[in-house]
């Protein structure tokens, strides 16, 4: 099988966020958004022939989730990641992001404190934060562009407030895969502190040649007992509205309390739509798979040189997992804004800066790298002419 990763698709008009939504829109013509992070490719086609197929039937009516999607989602996590998951453990989502904020409204109280490790998806900071808790930040390491957990730091912001941490593995943006030795590390502090794991691991297929992603639940027994697994098909098979998520929680009584919370919420039922393209995407998607992530990693590598070469004061942290690259612009001494600036107006391209991830990301910008070659080689080309000169 082989899938057309170079094939342009015109995505205006489409009400798509990163298209036709972005700040700039009718202020710069031309521009290429490599901000959200959703691909630029067709979801595969035993993804849209399912749907399609589900379409023609006609009648969309109220459905359960059937014991063939929990058996292929079982054989994805047995067969990627050697994690042997039961059925009673999972619950359907939403989506990541609702399903963080289910986990903040029921496993902790109004004035609780939950951590983060910044840079990281502002999202999270933002479930914890309007649900009523104090966010506490633990900020990464960073030493010659590669990140680590400061688990010493961590230890010393534990209180008897401090219920949860929400960890991105692989991380988004800093584009870690997590060893096996530090989540197992990070879980010891948590199972003897009392402190709940929400692990999203959403990116947790796109993870790059040489390494391995694991589950954080996986590591230990303790792991198993404090960690709720946010996973999802949306980033690996660019599904991401069709609203679809899997819940991992072996705990029993931690469970029902999210079970609880997304019944509160009225959410409690599949999106039909959102349930047929994953059950898709885990019984076909092991070709794609091994076809995006080669091309995913050639798209990073491109980048890579091409700073390397041409524009050396922007430095490439190692994408390790995800399709974002994480470019550190301070090398040119400028305001970020002065940066920003120069990337919208003259280069014509949008990334996600890296600011909005917190402490440790500014003067950063993240770029989408889940686009055909060719759009990737003219982002940095005009990256490399704007910059050139200064």
């Amino acid at each position: 099988m082989k899938f057309d990763f170079d094939r342009l698709t015109d995505r205006n008009g489409t009400h798509s966020v990163k298209w036709d939504h972005y700040d700039m829109k009718g202020i710069v013509d031309g521009m290429i958004p490599m901000s959200i992070a959703d691909m630029d490719f067709k979801a595969p086609g035993f993804i849209t022939d399912a749907l399609a197929q589900r379409v023609a039937h006609g009648i969309f009516g109220y459905t359960v989730m059937p014991g063939s999607y929990y058996e292929a989602l079982e054989k994805w996590l047995e067969k990627r990641f050697g994690w042997v998951v039961q059925r009673e453990w999972i619950r359907f989502s939403p989506g990541v992001i609702p399903a963080l904020n289910f986990c903040v409204q029921a496993f902790t109280e109004p004035g609780d404190k939950v951590i983060i490790q910044p840079p990281v998806y502002h999202p999270f900071r933002a479930a914890i934060s309007n649900n009523g808790r104090v966010v506490v930040n633990n900020p990464l390491m960073c030493d010659k562009g590669r990140y680590s957990m400061d688990l010493d730091g961590l230890k010393g912001l534990l209180d008897s407030r401090t219920k949860m941490i929400i960890l991105a593995s692989p991380h988004n943006p800093v584009g870690r895969v997590w060893a096996k030795d530090e989540l197992k590390a990070l879980v010891d502090i948590c199972a003897e502190n009392n402190i709940l794991i929400v692990s999203d691991e959403i990116h947790a297929d796109l993870v790059m040649p040489g390494f391995k992603h694991i589950p954080t639940a996986s590591v230990s027994d303790d792991a198993a007992r404090i960690t709720i697994t946010c996973t999802s098909p949306s980033k690996t098979f660019n599904v991401a509205e069709l609203h679809v998520a899997n819940i991992i929680i072996p705990d029993r009584a931690l469970f029902e309390r999210f079970d609880l919370a997304l019944m509160k919420a009225g959410l409690n039922r599949p999106n039909i739509m959102g349930l047929c393209a994953a059950e898709a995407a885990y019984t076909n998607g092991e070709k794609w798979v091994e076809e995006l992530v080669p091309y995913l990693h050639k798209n990073y590598l491109a980048m890579k040189e091409f700073f390397t070469k041409n524009l050396p004061v922007v430095k490439s942290g190692e994408m390790e997992g995800t399709y974002l690259g994480w470019l550190d612009f301070n090398g040119f001494g400028l305001p970020d804004s002065k940066v920003e600036e120069i990337l919208l107006t003259k280069a014509r391209v949008a990334m996600t800066p890296g600011r909005i991830f917190g402490p440790g990301g500014e003067g950063f910008y993240r770029m989408n790298l889940a686009c055909p070659r060719a759009v990737v080689e003219e982002a940095l080309r005009r990256i490399g002419e704007a910059f050139g000169g200064i």
